[in-house]
This record gives structure tokens, sequence and C-alpha cells, in this order.
């Protein structure tokens, strides 16, 4: 089974990061579920490996809903950093977001 990537688990990690220092944790979200789903369907293909004919329908349904909610929420990353303005290339968050995050850290 192959995932057609978007944004690397480097990526994903460099995402998730920026969001818990700069404590705006919706990208770091969806970032973590994303990895999250790469973990199970490295774990169901193992199971499908060693799956016999009353186990394997269970786990290519789970593979099945994997893939399908995998494509979807890295849709949904993408479209989260373009709505917010990050930069594609390096994954910064930008400059307003964090500035807006320390205002209201500092009341």
């Amino acid at each position: 089974m192959k995932l057609d990537y978007q944004y690397s688990d480097e990526q994903l990690e460099k995402i998730k990061n920026q969001g818990l220092i700069y404590a705006c944790v919706c990208p770091s979200q969806v970032s973590e579920q994303v990895l999250s789903l790469r973990l199970l369907l490295k774990y169901q293909a193992q199971c499908q490996k060693e799956a016999d004919e009353r186990t394997i329908d269970t786990h290519n349904l789970i593979v099945d809903a994997s893939v399908k909610a995998h494509e979807i929420m890295e849709k949904c990353l993408h479209d989260i950093l373009i709505r917010e303005g990050w930069d594609l290339q390096t994954l910064q968050m930008p400059e307003h977001l964090r500035d807006l995050i320390v205002e209201k850290l500092l009341g």
C-alpha cells in the first residue's frame, strides 16, 4: 500500500512543533492526526501480512477508511496553511499569527 504524501513526516513534525511553541494548536492537532493515521496504516500493513481469511476483511476495512481519512486530513492541513498564510516552502508560521498569539499571552 502506497500513500501519496503531500507533507513528509518531518514537515508534519515541524508544523506540529511550531503550534506547540506558539500555542496555536489547530495546525498542530491536524498534523498529529495525519501522523497518527500513518502509524495506523503501518500497523495495519503488518496485520494484513499476518491475517487469515477470518480477519483479512477487517484489516482491509481499516486500511480503506484510514487511506480516505489521511487524504481528507492532509488536504485539510494544506487548506489551513494556505488560509493562515504559512510559507509553504519553509512551513514557517506567519509572523502575524505569532504576533497575535504573543499579544493574547501577554493580555
